[in-house]
């Protein structure tokens, strides 16, 4: 291995966040999509929403908290749809509930969570989308 293959640094999903763990969608580069799994079938590949790390009057949450936190999470970003998400016409007559790159809402422990290089991800059904939102933390505070 030569020493220009071993100092290409891959995308890391981390990378994509600001102010730690605040996500910027814009910062999800097309090589790093790329390196995530694709959904089959029906199903919708989530990033969910992580939040703040700390509150609103400048105190510094503990890591076991936010990751609890993320666990429970109701909202997050769409990165890929599954090639048959969204084409049964019968179960969804008005067309998709989400599309790529949209904040959708969805239920607690809804999906298959897994962890990737640099954050965790899910995997839900695409009839498991509850809502789409302009803004998670909207939905987070509540």
């Amino acid at each position: 291995m030569t020493e220009e293959v071993k100092k290409e640094k891959k995308p890391n999903l981390a990378e994509a966040y600001i102010d730690k763990p605040v996500l910027n969608p814009e910062l999800i580069t097309g090589s790093l999509l790329d390196r995530l799994p694709q959904p089959t079938g029906w199903r919708v590949l989530i990033l969910p929403y992580k939040g703040k790390a700390k509150t609103e009057s400048g105190i510094f949450l503990p890591d076991e908290v936010q990751d609890k936190k993320q666990i429970s999470t109701q909202v997050g970003y769409v990165l890929k749809l599954g090639p048959l998400a969204y084409k049964d016409t019968e179960k969804f007559p008005s067309g998709p509930w989400c599309q790529e790159k949209q904040w959708v809402m969805f239920a607690r422990y809804a999906g298959s969570r897994f962890q990737i290089d640099g954050g965790e991800v899910r995997i839900l059904n695409d009839d498991e989308i509850l809502a789409s939102i302009l803004d998670p933390e909207d939905i987070h505070h509540l």
